[in-house]
This record gives structure tokens, sequence and C-alpha cells, in this order.
């Protein structure tokens, strides 16, 4: 029972899930909830907010998030409401000048979001009983640790951390270290305790969204350890483990075949030997600017299938790795252009390009792509989103149960088989990889894929007569590019 204005209100809360309940029992002085997507993490801060401001009288709970949009629907929206502010039987008050819910006892419920050291400067300067830090791993360990020191206070009541969290984002690593029970001095083990909750745990979310694990089970391996299985050790080692330079023995093995053959067949390998074009192949072109690092520009062809091969690439880098050839935009464009006037497989052709973004910015003067232009290179805006683009990325490698891709790279293209083997997870973003390393031809072959996504053609059929002897209008089944892909 929680007193609203007058007399006492009756709030009726949602039930928790039996993890949920672990989470709002616990007296751990440092808690640790989730490790997974849809563990219904928000819900279960929002409702021990509730209790604890109904329980103790001026007590002070602090819930903070990384952004302003992601604290207002997370958290302010559904509060309010739950606690019917502004309406005439509300429970509690908000004051949005203050961002703070006050109750009648005297208890409040802070928002605040902390995007930088300004605004985490700001929060250090006050005092908190219960302090909700919602996705926790997108705070550096520093700031979680400033975080840690406003919750203090002489007013007797308990004094605690609650921290949900996946296994994702810059303060991965800590809270990875202190889930695994790793501490370091001036840690004591006592204090500290993690509760794991999956989707699987949350089964009012199953329930109302029964989707949402057909799309977390569809996820890249790692993705899916990571997100849906609440795996912590998954972020380790080479980003793209699916890449294969040559043949896999083992599958080939499992098949009858040679590594010759496979080879030969386009089996279990993405690099294969170049081979001359069809005519009626699109052919397509994937750029990133680069200057003291290098500059990477390629060439696509696509089947009908959907598959497509890369066929050629132009690598602007010295042979010290990762450093490049600073030639202007304009001496990168002319090479460009160049060679597609001169190279058999280009001569002639419609190049459809996509580019890095990044091109398009005026803020320092003459756009890039104006230079491009200039020399009748075109190029589409690149789409720069990272993990999707690495997910699009994975699943053209991805082999088929007969040893099929939908992405194989001609064994000339030397850059991008010498440089995507070599990159690992960002072990501050862990499902993107790190930026520090020779990455510029694998971004631009995120552009290519995110240009070309897998996805199902829609085809409309003509209404075909009931009886049809001579089997004029009969058709095959439309297939997808995936179903093609699938059988061969």
């Amino acid at each position: 029972m929680i007193r609203g204005k007058g007399m006492p209100i009756n709030l009726v809360l949602p039930k928790p899930q039996p993890k949920q309940e672990l989470f709002l029992r616990d007296h751990h002085k440092y808690v640790i909830f989730g490790g997974a997507r849809g563990g219904g993490k928000s819900f279960v801060v929002r409702e021990k907010a509730i209790l604890s401001c109904g329980k103790y009288p001026r007590f002070v709970a602090t819930i903070i998030r990384r952004e302003y949009p992601e604290l207002r629907d997370n958290h302010i929206k559904p509060l309010t409401e739950m606690l019917r502010c502004g309406q005439k039987d509300e429970v509690a008050t908000y004051k949005k000048s203050d961002k703070e819910i006050v109750f009648p006892n005297g208890a409040v419920i802070r928002f605040r979001y902390c995007n930088n050291e300004t605004a985490l400067g700001k929060i250090q300067g006050q005092e908190t009983d219960f302090l909700f830090i919602d996705e926790a791993t997108n705070f550096p360990e520093e700031w979680l640790k400033k975080m840690y020191t406003i919750v203090r206070g002489t007013n007797g009541y308990p004094k605690r951390v609650y921290m949900t969290c996946n296994p994702s984002g810059i303060g991965m690593g800590y809270i990875k270290r202190l889930i695994e029970g790793r501490f370091e001095e001036g840690e004591s083990p006592d204090d500290f305790y993690f509760i794991k909750s999956l989707l699987t745990d949350n089964q009012a979310l199953m329930k109302s969204d029964p989707e949402y694990i057909k799309y977390l089970e569809a996820l890249p391996p790692k993705l899916r350890e990571a997100w849906l299985n609440g795996r912590w050790d998954v972020f380790e080692g080479a980003f793209f483990e699916d890449f294969r330079t040559t043949p896999d023995p083992m599958k080939c093995h499992e098949a009858g075949i040679t590594p010759e053959q496979a080879l030969e067949q386009h089996r279990w390998t993405h690099v294969i030997k170049p081979f001359d074009i069809p005519l009626g192949w699109n052919i397509y072109r994937s750029y990133d600017f680069g200057h003291s690092k290098p500059f990477s520009c390629a060439w696509w062809c696509c089947d009908t299938e959907g598959v497509l091969y890369r066929i050629l690439e132009l690598y602007g880098a010295t042979k010290t790795p990762n450093e490049g050839v600073r030639w202007t935009p304009a001496e990168q464009f002319e090479k460009i252009a160049e060679i597609e006037r001169e190279h058999p497989w280009l001569r002639g052709k419609k190049i459809f390009g996509v580019a890095d973004p990044s091109i398009w910015d005026g803020s320092r003067g003459i756009p890039i792509i104006e230079e491009a232009e200039k020399r009748g290179i075109y190029f589409d805006k690149g789409r720069n989103e990272r993990i999707a683009g690495w997910m699009s990325v994975h699943e053209r490698l991805r082999f088929n149960d007969k040893g099929f891709a939908m992405m194989y790279f001609f064994d000339n293209c030397e850059a991008i088989i010498r440089t995507m083997p070599l990159m690992m997870y960002d072990e501050h973003k862990p499902e993107d990889l790190d930026t520090d390393l020779e990455d510029h031809a694998c971004d631009e072959v995120r552009y290519m894929c995110m240009s070309r996504p897998l996805k199902t053609h829609i085809v409309t059929e003509t209404n075909v007569p009931m009886i049809d002897p001579l089997d004029q209008f009969k058709k095959p089944k439309a297939e997808s590019n995936i179903d093609k892909f699938m059988r061969r």
C-alpha cells in the first residue's frame, strides 16, 4: 500500500517473474542482473524503485541511463503511467523540470542520464540510497566507479547499487570480471551478486512477443550466444571466424570430395579462382576513403541467384601495414576511372557504386564525392549501421549444408584476403570489430552487403484458369534467392 494524496491508495504492480523476484529480494551491496536480451531488466528496476519509495519515507532512488531518450522511453514514461502521475488519483507527482517523481511520503525517484564527463560531474554531486544503473555495460569502468560514490547518506536506510546489463558495450570487460568472480584489491566478493536472466526467464515477453526469440535465434552464432543465451566469453578472437581462404578439409571429406574439387566447385571456401564474367551480370563498385590510412575500392559482379563475387580491387596502401599511399581524392578517382576504361571485365559496363557516406561531408571544404563525379564515377551513399552491416556480411559468408556461400572473393583480391582474417573483436564494443585495425577493405565489403541485402523476392502470380489442358498458364513455383542458395 502506498499513500497518495488524501486516502491510502492500493497500487497493484505486475507480478514479477522468478528471476525478477530474486532481484527484488536480494540484499547484496552490488546486484548485477540480466546478461541477455529480453530478460525483463528495465521492468524490475522500475518495480524495485516503486517498492523502495513506498516503504521508506524520504528515500531517494536514482535511475541512470546513458542517453535521455532511453531514460524517457524505458523509465520516465512507464513509471509516470504506473503511478498515474497527473491524474486525480495519482500515487505520486512527476516534476518535469527536475526529472523526479515525488511520493507523498517525501520519497523520490530521480532520473538522470550520463553521456559525457560534464553530466557525470553533476551526478557525482548528489546523494542517493539506491542507485540503478540500467544497461551498465554502456558506461566505462571509471564512470561506473565514480557513480558508486553517490550511494551514501546518514538516514540509516540500506545503500545499494543495482546494475542491469547485456554482454556488450564499453564496460563489458569490467562487468564480465565481476560476474566471473575475478575481484581486485578493494573489492569484497561478499558485496557482489549476479542474477542471470534470459529471454526464456521472461515468460511475459515470450507470451506477448513470441517472434522476438525467432529474431534472436536467427542472429550470427556469436551474437546469438551472447544475446539469447547470455554468453560473456564469445567475443574473443577473430571477428570473421567464418571466413575461409581454402576449402575446409573436414567438410570436403564428409562430402566425399577433395579440397581441389571443392575449390573448382566453389564449396567450403570463400576464395576462388577468377572466371570470365558472363554477359548480363551486373557490375558493382564499393569504396572506402582513406589518405594517411589506406583507401579501398573493389569491383563486384552478381549472378542471377544474388551471389556476390569480388572480382577486382584497388587498395591504396604502402608496404607498411595500415599505412596509406596519401593519394589525393583526385588521384584516387583518376586511377579508378582508368581501370574502368581499360579492364576487360569493366570496360563499357554500367557500374553501380556504393561508398563510405563520409565522402558527402562538405563541412571541411568541397565534398570528396564531387571529385568522383567530375570523372564520371558515381556512388550511392552507403548505409553505415555497423552492427547490422557486419551481420549482413556474416550472413553472406555462411555456407549452406552443401558448402555454398552467398559471397566469394577472386584470389587476385589480395588486400581483403590478407586483412579480413586479421580483424578482431573490439573489447569495448564486442559486437563490432576493432576499428584501430586495418579494416578499410572490410568496411567497403560491409557497404556492398548492405546495398544488396539478402531478402525474399515477392512475385505476383497471374490468375490461372481452372481448365488449362495445354498447361499454357502453368509456371514453376517462384523462388527467393535464399531458397535457391539453400538448395544448391
